[in-house]
This record gives C-alpha cells, structure tokens and sequence, in this order.
C-alpha cells in the first residue's frame, strides 16, 4: 500500500473531488494542505465555479490540462459514479477517502491503483502532530 501511496504523493497535480463550499471542512483543509506543498490542484464541485481563486470544475472530465491523479472527499454513495468519470477522463491514480467497497471493486476492475479509507494528512510531509500520531498508530510512517 506505501508503494502506490507514494506513487500518488510523487504526481504534482490531481483533481480533489467534492472540495466543499465551507471553510472550516475536512475537504477545504485537504485543498489548502495540498496547495502549501506546491501541488497543482484542480478543485471539484459542480455548484462552485471558484475556490479560494483556482478555477473549479464541475466534473474531472472537464479539467483541463487533464490529470491522471484524484483525491476523492465525496459521499460514498457519489463516489461510485465519480470513479467511472475518473476512469471516463484516464484517471489512473485514485484516493477514496471514505470508504466505498463498490467503488474500490470498480477501480480494480479498470485497472486504476487505488487507495481506500487512507486520510491523505498522515502522509503529506510537515503535518501537525495529530496527523503524525494517527499515521503512529497505524504504523504507516
């Protein structure tokens, strides 16, 4: 799992999907993690069109320059038919980070390396010492 973790980590731009409209959400803190360490990031929300002056798109088939990497913070439910846009757009990397069983059975059918249920702040480098302790606890770093 570390290897395809660090696979995804090492590609500087990826969509993230379902960026939320609210400051304070677990989504928008990804987006700005993400931002501070110099990824390119292409925010995902059919009802925002900008956040925080990055143009956002309503589907990952609409991003251009295409990516090949996504983060997914969608409701499980939406995640199943985002990872079938994800593979519509040659996605080839995907993050869910809330667990979908359908979703991950469908990326490894497709062919796209995909981690599940993972929080992306246990990995990125220079996180707060939760974010460090919780990756302790599950061994991962």
């Amino acid at each position: 799992m570390l290897a395809i973790i660090d696979d995804f980590l090492a590609q500087r731009r990826l969509a993230i999907v379902g960026v939320s409209q609210q400051p304070k959400h677990f989504s928008r803190m990804l987006f700005r993690a993400f931002r501070e360490r110099n990824f390119d990031v292409a925010p995902v929300n059919p009802a925002i069109t900008q956040l925080d002056g990055v143009n956002c798109y309503a589907r990952v088939q609409d991003i251009q320059p295409p990516v090949d990497t996504a983060l997914l913070v969608t409701s499980p439910d939406v995640t199943e038919t985002v990872v079938k846009d994800c593979a519509d757009a040659g996605i080839r990397r995907v993050w869910i980070y809330r667990r979908s069983p359908a979703a991950v059975a469908f990326c490894e059918a497709h062919g796209i390396a995909v981690i599940a249920g993972e929080c992306p702040m246990m990995f990125l480098p220079k996180t707060g010492l939760i974010h460090r302790f919780h990756g302790w606890l599950h061994g991962v770093r």
